[in-house]
């Protein structure tokens, strides 16, 4: 029996572009989206109304992908997606935890409650899990701290923050969809009242002076934008950028001097498919 909607499989090797195929395929009717690393690339099956099974299948073919289309059977997808996922215990400090599974604390643990949608960032993806590693391992942040969370995603960088006791946040997202989850979830955490959100990119901002600069993204992403970061940072201030391929840093260092910033640690994990991801802990 037929549940009324269909899914698209495709592969993706390339992040950056399974990014941008992603978004286009919400914008167009998409309504679910898993990621599932496989031996060499990363599988992406998105969930669609069949009244826009041809737009989104139009959209991932505009990207150059090839979508493999299935039915969805008459069940609770929108539930048993949820099967497999827990808590992502970045430390003994600090975890992230989705609303619908329960599990209990270890003492004093800092918990984010973060569910899974359209925005990126929920602890699961190295990337993420990198950043989250580089703040526990800056906390306790004292109160005078002030963050800035570049390409904010669910929030989860700038609420971590947040958690292990810095005292504001500022956090941004070009999407919209992204900057409404990091402002919802920033409430859900009883953190609303110390982060400001908004849409838009890093110039529409003039505020200077953060003492932590947070920003997972991918190297294009993050390459046209640091003079940017650096010119927010305070003098002493530090930056964690994630978001990198180990095989990033040799560019990637070149540009960080131009810009007055110093790498002072690095930190690496690999993905299921072997990809080494890169997290940078850097200073001004």
């Amino acid at each position: 029996m037929s549940s009324g909607f269909v899914c698209f499989v495709v592969n993706a090797g390339d992040r950056a572009l399974a990014e941008r195929a992603a978004a286009d395929a919400f914008e167009m009717g998409a309504v679910g989206l898993e990621e599932r690393d496989g031996e060499s690339v990363a599988k992406l099956i998105f969930y669609a109304p069949r009244n826009r099974a041809a737009a989104v299948r139009t959209a991932l073919l505009a990207h150059g992908l090839e979508p493999a289309e299935r039915a969805v059977p008459a069940e609770n997808w929108s539930e048993s997606w949820k099967a497999g996922l827990g808590p992502v215990e970045v430390s003994e400090r600090l975890r992230v935890r989705p609303s619908f599974v329960r599990a209990p604390l270890l003492p004093g643990q800092v918990e984010l409650r973060i569910d899974p949608g359209q925005a990126f960032g929920t602890g699961g993806h190295e990337s993420t899990l990198l950043a989250l590693e580089w703040v526990d391992a800056l906390a306790p942040l004292p109160p005078t701290t002030r963050v800035l969370d570049v390409g904010c995603g669910t929030g989860v960088l700038a609420l971590a923050a947040l958690g292990l006791g810095a005292g504001r946040a500022v956090a941004f997202d070009l999407d919209r969809l992204a900057a409404q989850a990091a402002s919802d979830n920033a409430v859900r955490n009883g953190l609303g009242g110390r982060l400001a959100v908004f849409t838009g990119s890093i110039a529409a901002s003039r505020v200077v002076g953060f003492d932590l600069v947070l920003a997972n993204l991918l190297r294009d992403e993050m390459l046209p934008q640091l003079t940017e970061v650096a010119a927010r940072t305070a003098p002493g201030g530090r930056i964690v950028l994630s978001g990198l391929l180990a095989t990033d840093r040799s560019e990637l260092e070149p540009a960080l001097t131009r810009c007055g910033l110093r790498i002072r640690d690095a930190r690496t994990r690999r993905d299921a498919s072997g990809t080494a991801w890169l997290a940078l802990l850097t200073t001004r």
